[in-house]
């Protein structure tokens, strides 16, 4: 494989700390290996995801203009080839390729600007499986445009919300019947980029209560043409809304930080009038891994053309 060692990034960081590793794979600007290689590779790292980088040109439309605070020992061919370029990007988890992976994504990017390849204050656009994506570097956080959102579907339906909120251990009278019939306190079907469940729960407690049963959560998912469930407590705290999230359909019992994910569920909270536009939204994950993470959300809305942004710290293993 024509590649540098394989970085390991911890996207999502909460003050240094927390976050969810992903690998890193930087290419330059060679072709993909063979997919059974990159798969190999990713199951070996056993990481939730591993992203495979590659320069892939220049956008023309791009532009940069060099800081006078720019590392001076940056070689000048690979910081040309930086301004304006556009990247490629496989993911895959260890059993399978996904379109998209936000916190990968995150980590990627800085994997590149710690080798100079990507620069603080630039715009560069990511090819995916799920479109071409705009990405920013706002003073060393790296910000991701998630993919086209969509809210594929509502679940209202008594016996589906029964089964769903049983197969992630919580009785059904404490979880939808609970709650305040709400729109954003039915769960739905959101993707941006990637489909999942968003599962309101009522606090933090039930939250932390959730013991899905993997084994049916998997057949479920693939029922459903989901990733996994996001479930979110349906009022958010002083710093943020509490969740958590589960795709053991693609070997992840458990993730402690998601930026589609996330992303999604921003989306589905600007549409239930719960977010206002460009606001921030700070999405706590991973504490019931003991890995506290925070992704950053916001949503932008042209005339009724939403665009979804994920972003947050990330630190270099």
């Amino acid at each position: 494989m024509a590649a540098s060692k394989p970085f390991v990034v911890n996207a999502f960081t909460k003050g240094g700390a927390g976050g969810n590793p992903a690998g890193v794979v930087w290419l330059e600007n060679a072709e993909f290996p063979a997919e059974e290689e990159m798969q190999q590779l990713a199951a070996e790292l056993a990481y939730s995801e591993t992203a495979f980088i590659r320069l892939a040109g220049k956008k023309e439309s791009a532009s940069h203009e060099a800081s006078d605070n720019d590392n001076a020992s940056l070689s000048a061919d690979l910081s040309a080839e930086s301004n304006g370029a556009f990247f490629e990007t496989r993911y895959f988890t260890p059993v399978a390729e996904v379109d998209l992976c936000g916190h990968a994504t995150i980590g990627a990017f800085t994997a590149l600007l710690s080798l100079g390849v990507a620069r603080d204050g630039c715009n560069y656009t990511n090819s995916t499986k799920a479109g071409e994506l705009s990405i920013k570097i706002v003073d060393g956080c790296v910000f991701m445009e998630a993919g086209g959102p969509i809210e594929l579907a509502v679940i209202k339906d008594k016996k589906q919300l029964r089964e769903l909120y049983e197969v992630m251990g919580l009785d059904f009278s404490a979880g939808a019947e609970a709650l305040p019939k709400t729109a954003v306190n039915f769960p739905a079907i959101v993707s941006t980029g990637l489909p999942d469940i968003m599962l309101p729960v009522g606090d933090s407690d039930a939250l932390m209560a959730l013991s899905p049963d993997f084994e049916k959560l998997a057949e479920l998912s693939e029922s459903y043409g989901v990733v996994g469930v996001h479930a979110f407590v349906s009022e958010p705290s002083s710093d943020g809304w509490r969740v958590r999230n589960f795709a053991p359909l693609y070997g992840i019992d458990e993730e402690s930080a998601t930026g589609t994910a996330n992303a999604a569920l921003a989306y589905r909270l600007y549409r239930c009038g719960e977010a206002a536009p460009e606001k921030t939204l700070r999405f706590v994950q991973g504490e019931s891994m003991g890995l506290p993470s925070e992704i950053l959300c916001s949503v932008e809305d042209d005339s009724g053309q939403c665009r979804v942004w994920v972003g947050g710290e990330a630190v270099i293993a």
